[in-house]
């Protein structure tokens, strides 16, 4: 497929644009459709690779040429496995310094943001291979029609099935590679740094928090899932874990949480993720909140901030990090 268009400016997709892509992209692909087998990742030839995902099992190519990388948990991943692909969301990943030749490459067609995808872009990118889901899960039809499309998000249908499911994405993506060695050690990794941080928690309570728009406000419905392994509580467990999850619009004031008095505070900076302009960072948030100065957390300096890119990350990488400064952090407060 021709990539003239490589250099001309990105627009966000229309639907007269989107249709025309499609079906130029259909013509050859054929659709990805499910195989007939129920179980695990099954060889079904020497250039093929039945792999589950979320749509049921799905035949890939082996090491396929051209990716398009859609899904952020599995990106540090494929980098690590050396994958170099045709078209990413570059606005999802300006802020992750291990993919930022991605971002600045402008042989790489930007898929634009899951609100507003340029799917145009991705089939004109001409993949074999679509790695989507998660943030693009809705786009799933649609870019079937462009490449064999597959959604190997870990589960996100309860807070323990998260870690889990980094686990079986990476071995996912070792088999369709040929990175198995690789792909168990990121998991042997990832199972050390659970492991470790688990023996360091002991029941102690945590508020685990999204700092953004100069206040903190309940973020377990965004970070929730990292406590699911270890032993820790969550004091506001009892309360809505979706409100204020992304937007601190939730109403959670602070003399609530310094009535709670919780242990621990893990946060993540949702504006430096987002790069807002003229944010305040997360720490001086913390420090500028008064009715928390006779808190437990705030008196004992028991506060984690997770790394900027955590909230565009999500992946193995990420979560093998955050294990290890929560092991290190506990570890080091006694």
């Amino acid at each position: 497929m021709s990539r003239l268009l490589m250099g001309r400016s990105k627009v966000a997709v229309t639907a007269g644009a989107l249709a025309a892509a499609l079906v130029l992209a259909g013509c050859g692909s054929d659709d990805s459709g499910s195989g007939d087998d129920a179980g695990g990742d099954t060889t079904t030839d020497a250039g093929t690779i039945t792999v589950e995902t979320a749509n049921g099992p799905v035949e890939v190519p082996v090491e396929p040429e051209r990716v398009v990388a859609l899904d952020n948990t599995s990106m540090q991943t494929l980098k690590a496995f050396g994958v170099e692909p045709v078209a990413v969301p570059k606005p999802l990943i300006r802020n992750i310094p291990e993919v930022q030749d991605w971002f600045e490459d402008d042989s790489v067609f930007d898929a634009g943001m899951h609100h507003e995808p340029q799917l145009e872009e991705v089939s004109e990118a001409d993949p074999d291979l679509i790695i989507g889901g998660y943030r693009f899960s809705e786009y799933t039809d649609d870019l079937n029609k462009i490449a064999t499309t597959i959604e190997i998000t870990p589960g996100q249908e309860s807070e323990d099935a998260w870690v889990e499911g980094l686990k079986e994405q990476t071995r996912t993506l070792g088999e369709i590679f040929n990175k198995q060695d690789e792909a168990q050690a990121l998991i042997d990794e990832l199972e050390s740094a659970t492991e470790a941080a688990a023996e360091a928690t002991s029941g102690e309570t945590v508020f685990l928090g999204s700092a953004g728009g100069g206040k903190i406000d309940n973020g377990a419905g965004r970070i929730g899932r990292i406590i699911a392994p270890l032993d820790l509580v969550d004091v506001f467990a009892d309360e809505d874990p979706d409100s204020g999850a992304h937007h601190n619009d939730s109403g959670l004031a602070p003399e609530t949480v310094a009535q709670f008095d919780p242990d621990w505070l893990i946060a993540f900076d949702y504006d430096a993720a987002t790069s807002t302009e003229g944010a305040s960072p997360a720490r001086q948030i913390i420090d500028s909140q008064e009715a928390w100065a006779d808190t437990t957390f705030f008196e004992q300096d028991q506060i984690i901030i997770l790394p900027t890119p955590f909230y565009v990350t999500e992946g193995i990488h990420a979560y093998t990090e955050v294990y290890q400064l929560i092991g290190e952090a506990f570890n080091a407060a006694g």
